[in-house]
């Protein structure tokens, strides 16, 4: 049986600044508070991780993670309301994409 599978990025001056890996690396760090624990998950260095981190930020020109640093209670990161927001806006377009690629295949191969 066919499939059809898609990948879909964002560029800035033909770079790369946020993909499906990156959005899995923030939402790793929504889920356990640490770049280093959503690094892992990724399959990624904390110092790769925190390269992506700052080039997303420096890129697209917006604050994605916040940096708390260890105490009484540790350290720990969290992403900023505008890290959440473009994960969601990025979520949906995603979706949107391929509904309209599954669309397109069905219509050619499945004739």
């Amino acid at each position: 049986m066919l499939e059809i599978r898609s990948k879909l990025w964002i560029e800035i001056d033909n770079e790369p600044v946020f993909g499906r890996g990156r959005r899995f690396l923030l939402e790793g760090i929504d889920r356990y508070g640490s770049i280093s624990r959503a690094a892992q998950e990724v399959n990624i260095s904390y110092r790769k991780a925190w390269s992506y981190i700052k080039s997303m930020e420096d890129r697209l020109g917006i604050k994605l993670v916040e940096r708390h640093a260890g105490g009484k209670d540790g350290g720990g990161s969290t992403l900023t309301g505008a890290a959440r927001s473009f994960i969601d806006r990025y979520a949906r377009l995603e979706q949107g994409i391929q509904e309209i690629v599954d669309e397109r295949f069905r219509s050619i191969f499945e004739e």
